[in-house]
């Protein structure tokens, strides 16, 4: 059986920083791709992408935001759920002082008192 290859996803942050190395001349092609263990194709085609634009700080930014998006998602689902569990125990304190030593249940409460047999 062959095993696959794992492909390396690289971020647009990396990929702006070292194309603004080669093209400021910091660095060259080839020692990027050794220095990094990158393809001199795939170097070449994140220059390509530069050089037209398609590789800028609007990139850097959209992921940004999408990151910071589904942080703010994440931790309000948690809020959400921290006051469920605050509700929670804010409620179970009086159930019991109602109860006294009856038992109840969180969903219904304590147990309805019988009547005499007047009512009707």
């Amino acid at each position: 059986m062959s095993s696959r290859v794992r492909y390396r996803r690289h971020s647009a942050a990396f990929k702006l920083q070292l194309c603004q190395e080669i093209r400021s001349g910091l660095i060259g092609r080839r020692e990027a791709a050794t220095r990094y263990d990158l393809s001199t194709n795939l170097v070449q085609n994140w220059l390509t992408l530069y050089d037209n634009d398609e590789l800028s700080g609007e990139e850097l930014k959209a992921t940004a935001v999408a990151e910071y998006e589904a942080k703010v998602a994440a931790l309000e689902r948690k809020v959400g759920q921290l006051t469920m569990e605050l509700d929670l125990l804010k409620k179970t304190p009086r159930l019991r002082l109602v109860a006294g030593s009856e038992t109840s249940s969180i969903i219904s409460g304590p147990k309805a008192a019988r009547s005499d047999g007047d009512a009707p």
